[in-house]
């Protein structure tokens, strides 16, 4: 296939246009000029939009704000890239006989729902967000109007909505694997299967780290995080220890990609391992533990 990867030069979209490489001609578009962006320039003009299209099968969008330019970025501004142009994207990229498009999304659009207080939040696909933020409801409010467009046009919509995927300190990094992060690498392969499958209409998927948490762990998630890592990820506690760094003392969400795991046939493989290794060969993806 012949794909355009909005948001190419960013982190996510670097990694998505590198692993499509491999299998796929790719074509990049980011206002910020790199090796992975073969047109530079807005992804809200038109102008831009139809070049980049041109003789494109797919589009993987996965150009936005995020949680990062809340506060920084108006909430006007949000409204027009994040779903505005996601429209114009979706609209062109019909007119241009594009039959497929895959849309980055983001767990964090769950809001409080992820996170009900008495216990660990179990969080899938059947959950109802309650968005808090203006990153929250614009991606929301994208994902309703792509589904809307896939009904109205035909073209088949596969919306990833991704868990934390940024470098942090080593032990947060580490445990969130287990409940809610991942690696970009993982999300590259995830957006690549989607890309792959043959299905139609819309669909959505949680795309986090596999995790050895089960549903029945989560009231003891809360006040006993300790002993669920002990139970179901020795390995961990054992490097940890190690190491000398402190377990977290609770856990309040479980992002589940199961889902995704048996839809796509997609299998996460950078998980709490691989971070330490990325902390002790010096990758700066991961960073240095902070005093504990």
């Amino acid at each position: 296939m012949r794909v355009l990867v909005t948001g190419s030069s960013g982190r996510i979209g670097r990694a998505i246009y590198a692993r499509l490489c491999r299998t796929h001609e790719v074509i990049g578009l980011d206002e910020i000029p790199s090796s992975t962006a073969g047109f530079v320039g807005n992804i809200a003009d038109p102008a831009l939009l139809r070049r980049a299209l041109h003789g494109i099968d797919a589009v993987v969008h996965a150009a936005a704000f995020h949680a990062p330019h809340v506060g920084i970025v108006s909430d006007a501004e949000f409204e027009r890239i994040n779903v505005q142009a996601t429209r114009e994207i979706a609209d062109a990229a019909v007119q241009a006989g594009v039959r497929r498009l895959v849309f980055t999304s983001t767990t964090a659009l769950y809001g409080t729902a992820a996170t009900p207080g008495s216990k660990a939040g179990w969080v899938d696909e059947s959950l109802e967000p309650r968005p808090e933020t203006i990153y929250h409801r614009t991606k929301l409010a994208a994902e309703a109007l792509l589904e809307a467009i896939s009904a109205q046009a035909g073209i088949t919509v596969t919306v990833l909505r991704m868990s934390r995927c940024f470098p942090e300190p080593a032990p947060v990094m580490a445990a969130y694997r287990l409940h809610r992060g991942i690696d970009a690498r993982d999300v590259a392969d995830a957006h690549a299967l989607a890309l792959e499958a043959a299905a139609s209409g819309f669909r959505k998927f949680v795309i986090s780290g596999a995790t050895p948490f089960r549903i029945e762990d989560v009231e003891e998630l809360v006040r006993d995080a300790p002993a669920v890592l002990q139970r179901r990820a020795p390995e961990l506690v054992d490097e940890f220890r190690r190491r000398g760094w402190k377990l977290p003392q609770g856990i309040d969400r479980v992002y589940s990609p199961m889902l995704a795991m048996r839809e796509l046939r997609w299998r996460p493989q950078h998980g709490f391992r691989e971070v330490l290794r990325m902390l002790d060969d010096g990758f700066s993806e991961v960073l240095p533990p902070r005093n504990q």
